[in-house]
């Protein structure tokens, strides 16, 4: 099946009206106290932080840390102890989440080190493509031919000098308040922080290194699987920037990591972002494959982090599709 580009979904959403929902704190319970947010910009908080109150309230998302599924979970650890990464988990160098959110009342989740914050390169820039999502939502600007152009190479090709030039049609401080929201908490500190953008792609230094952790360009791996479940559930944006985004997400340039290790797999279609700076990579990925909808994050700090995240991508997809049965068996399979 073709799935429609970004730029022929562009013209059509650019002018549809915003979705204009109620809420009273968001699909994830009450909102934080005032003390959890005090690296938002205060110049930039409170507009962004009421148009991100805008919700649906007739049901609330699923808590995804509360959604474990044990099967899945000892599935998980296994298959990394069969790819000889047992180690690399144990001493913090790589981040795994697994996740079946077909059932968007009840996903499954499995998770090692998934609220461990590490330097995630490129991978922050889907938080910038969230960025620019909302601002075309709410008409606080539209993209011009040159800013689409940068949009599409900033997630396809994770072009630095794109995603810094989004980055400043955004806003910086616009951008850490989104992320910080009520609503979204994308950076969380209940949950060692998340995602972050406190530095442009380019030459210059940081300017918001996150509070927690003093990084530029963070994300933990739970909250990467959030924002995927945020999105197809429709709790990010509304519907026609939710169609857009994914537009962004989708037919990926850059086939390694995630989209490498799932070429034995071709019925999956993914929409991701991944990274890579020296020694760290990161991929994060929605699949959808077989009726079901996979999400799949990894972040690792190894010079063969690259070739790690491949190797599982397969059995990863295998695992979270498996029977409860067959777990075990696909866990101790690896890749084939």
């Amino acid at each position: 099946m073709t799935r429609p580009s970004f730029r022929s979904l562009l013209p059509l959403l650019l002018f549809a009206p915003p979705t204009i929902l109620a809420s009273t704190g968001g699909p994830m319970g009450p909102m934080p106290t005032a003390t959890e947010h005090t690296a938002v910009r205060a110049e930039s908080s409170g507009a962004v932080a009421a148009e991100a109150t805008a919700g649906p309230t007739h049901r609330r998302l699923a808590d995804l840390w509360a959604s474990q599924d044990p099967g899945l979970q000892h599935g998980l650890e296994e298959l990394l102890r069969s790819q000889g990464l047992a180690a690399a988990a144990g001493t913090g160098r790589l981040a795994v989440v697994v996740a079946d959110i077909t059932d968007p009342q009840a996903p499954r989740v499995a998770a090692v080190n998934g609220d461990r914050m590490m330097y995630a390169a490129s991978l922050p820039k889907i938080a910038i493509l969230l960025g620019a999502m909302d601002t075309i939502q709410h008409g606080r600007a539209m993209p011009d031919v040159a800013v689409e152009r940068d949009i599409e190479q900033m997630i396809r090709y994770s072009s630095n000098s794109a995603a810094t030039r989004v980055l400043e049609w955004v806003g910086r401080d616009r951008l850490l308040a989104l992320l910080q929201s009520p609503r979204l908490r994308l950076y969380d500190p209940q949950h060692n922080g998340g995602l972050w953008v406190g530095k442009d792609y380019g030459g210059s230094p940081a300017y918001s290194r996150d509070p927690l952790h003093n990084l530029s360009h963070g994300a933990t791996a739970m909250q990467v699987a959030r924002l995927f479940q945020l999105l197809e559930s429709g709790y990010l944006l509304d519907t026609e920037r939710s169609a857009l985004m994914k537009s962004v997400l989708g037919n990926p340039g850059i086939r390694h990591k995630f989209v490498k290790g799932l070429e034995s797999r071709p019925g999956a279609v993914i929409y991701r972002k991944s990274g890579t700076w020296r020694q760290f990579h990161a991929d994060g990925a929605l699949v959808e494959s077989d009726g079901h909808k996979l999400v799949l994050v990894g972040l690792a700090e190894d010079p063969n982090g690259g070739d790690w995240l491949a190797s599982i991508a397969a059995p990863l997809h295998d695992l979270a599709l498996a029977p409860p049965g067959d777990r075990s068996r696909v866990a101790q399979r690896g890749f084939n």
